[in-house]
């Protein structure tokens, strides 16, 4: 099983500059190519302090500058917010950069907030179209001449330049949840990546069951991959009570996905409050004791066994997802003890 770091900047208040997170971001980036990480992961999000990248692109450009072996990944780009054209040569520009490091993985989106913006109002919920118009027209653009009539996008004939120079294309992955989105992943050649948020072990198991029936059913595509994306920090084992911090700032974050997500309020200066923590008290699974046990935090030897069963279910990657509210001195930390302790389990 291998691995990969997934962050963000975070800013929580007006303290801290974006220069300073852009710097934290990219130490914790050269410290998971030296752990043996596989892959860097930074998504898109628009006008949200908590979750800071306009475009993953120039990040990642960044960093093929600071680093030489570990793989970038735009993870994920949103289909709504793209033209097919556009996301062809830029993703391939990035191959190039990187001299053939690119991932890029897909989504529909999620945030009305977002799409109030910059999709006219489009329904998030109606993101997938985007998505599967969009795939196979990057892919054949990254081919050569190519025109498209969809049902979305329309343009006569066009190519990516420059070209991408992994060959025939770059891996892409797809952000999947319901069945029908495995099933068009697989049947496209995509890898998935799949999210359980804030349900259990569980729910790994029920999306590895989606995306295994998927691969049944397109034996003719060839083996993809799957990758779980989880909240993850590491405390040492003589610290008890060092899952609470953690736990409590993965609550925070969430109830400040859920104001977002809800989209009830008008954002001030890109900040909005988290929702409150009554909101939630009929919602055990958003206490930290349930976020304890359903993401990702505990000793090296707890992490251990939780990625041993993954690793049994044939989980091909685990990304330590980094987002957490914490400070960067604490997610220093937590990512140092994870590639010490834990990564040397699994080679």
């Amino acid at each position: 099983m291998r691995f990969s770091l997934f962050a963000h900047m975070e800013r929580w208040d007006e303290n801290v500059t974006h220069r300073e997170l852009f710097e934290n971001l990219a130490e914790l980036a050269l410290m998971a190519e030296a752990g043996g990480f596989e892959t860097v992961w930074i998504g898109e999000h628009h006008a949200m302090e908590y979750t800071i990248s306009p475009s993953p692109m120039p990040l990642l450009a960044y960093l093929a500058g600071q680093t030489s072996t570990i793989r970038l990944g735009a993870g994920t780009i949103i289909a709504p917010f793209w033209n097919p054209i556009r996301a062809a040569g830029e993703c391939a520009l990035l191959d190039v950069i990187s001299n053939g490091r690119m991932e890029v993985g897909i989504a529909r989106g999620a945030y009305q907030i977002e799409f109030d913006r910059l999709a006219g109002g489009l329904r998030a919920t109606d993101g997938g179209k985007h998505l599967r118009e969009l795939v196979p027209a990057v892919r054949a653009l990254w081919q050569g001449d190519y025109a498209h009539d969809g049902d979305i996008w329309q343009f006569p004939t066009a190519t990516s330049v420059p070209k991408p120079v992994q060959q025939p294309t770059p891996p892409m992955w797809i952000a999947a949840r319901d069945p029908d989105s495995h099933d068009f992943a697989v049947a496209q050649g995509c890898n998935v990546m799949v999210t359980p948020l804030m349900k259990g072990d569980e729910e790994v198991a029920d999306l590895k069951r989606k995306f295994d029936t998927a691969v049944t059913n397109h034996p003719e595509v060839p083996q993809p991959q799957i990758m779980v994306l989880r909240h993850t920090y590491v405390h040492p084992a003589d610290d008890p009570d060092g899952w609470r911090p953690a736990a409590e700032g993965i609550q925070k974050f969430y109830r400040t996905f859920d104001a977002w997500f809800g989209n009830k309020t008008v954002p001030d200066n890109g900040f909005l409050e988290p929702s409150p923590v009554s909101k939630f008290a009929e919602r055990p699974e958003f206490a930290p004791e349930s976020l304890h046990k359903t993401a990702m935090i505990g000793t090296p030897e707890e992490v251990i066994d939780r990625l041993r069963y993954y690793q049994e279910l044939g989980i091909d990657e685990f990304s330590f997802w980094t987002d957490n509210t914490l400070s960067h001195e604490q997610k220093r930390k937590s990512l140092e003890l994870f590639i010490n302790e834990v990564v040397p389990a699994f080679r």
